[in-house]
């Protein structure tokens, strides 16, 4: 999964600063997808695109969601979690979408039923949102994940939810390939790169955002989108 940042590569500075300003006040606009879902919108959005099956998912999850309205933030994340962990499927976007890489919206996840880690992420986020888990505590964060064992040398492109209790506190991490949630200093399989919201982007462990792009930026901005159209 082809998840290179583009500040890790050379572009002449005017560039990257107009770029990255242009990029950043998308996302902060398109933020305010996540206020008000139509929930109703969504669910005949799942039975017209992807039939009773697609539809039975989101009821599902609009009832999850319903159960645990009124959980503290570390029940929220587990039920959150659990939800997505075990109901839905691992695969590649070569498979479900026969892309090399496609940033799926929840909609669209549930209605495949399958999806790769940048979908899980996405659902996890944008459900917690709407639970009333706020936006300054959740980002998404890319990272590479070792393979192979303790004493590989062996990486791959990752993406995890993390949950920051405070601004400065290390994250839970939210993984699609475990079934608990743990802190980002036990995860030592993990070595974060960057990390995003829809209202910015963080590289590696700066304690204040960056507005720096990335080639995956314009796909964040694509889903948001897509979202917004759904009723997210």
């Amino acid at each position: 999964m082809p998840l290179l940042p583009l500040f890790l590569q050379n572009a002449p500075r005017a560039t990257v600063q107009l770029r990255a300003v242009l990029a950043f006040a998308m996302a902060l606009v398109l933020g305010a997808v996540f206020s008000a879902p139509d929930l109703d919108k969504i669910q005949a959005l799942a039975l017209q695109r992807y039939g009773p099956k697609g539809a039975d998912l989101v009821i599902a999850w609009r009832a999850m969601m319903n159960e645990g309205s009124n959980l503290n933030e570390a029940e929220k994340l587990a039920h959150v979690n659990n939800f997505f962990n075990r109901r839905m499927l691992f695969e590649s976007d070569a498979v479900v979408w026969q892309q090399e890489d496609y940033w799926a919206t929840p909609l669209e996840f549930m209605g495949k039923n399958a999806g790769d880690c940048e979908d899980f992420s996405i659902a996890k986020y944008i459900t917690l949102l709407h639970m009333g888990v706020p936006n300054a505590k959740l980002r998404m964060i890319y990272v590479r994940a070792r393979i192979g064992g303790a004493g590989s040398t062996k990486s791959e492109a990752h993406m995890v939810l993390g949950y920051y209790a405070n601004p400065a506190d290390e994250p839970m991490v939210l993984d699609n390939l475990i079934t608990t949630i743990r802190p980002a200093s036990s995860r030592l399989d993990l070595s974060p790169v960057f990390s995003f919201n829809n209202e910015g982007l963080w590289v590696s462990g700066a304690a204040t955002s960056s507005a720096d792009p990335t080639a995956r930026l314009s796909r964040w901005r694509d889903v948001l989108e897509r979202m917004r159209q759904e009723g997210f």
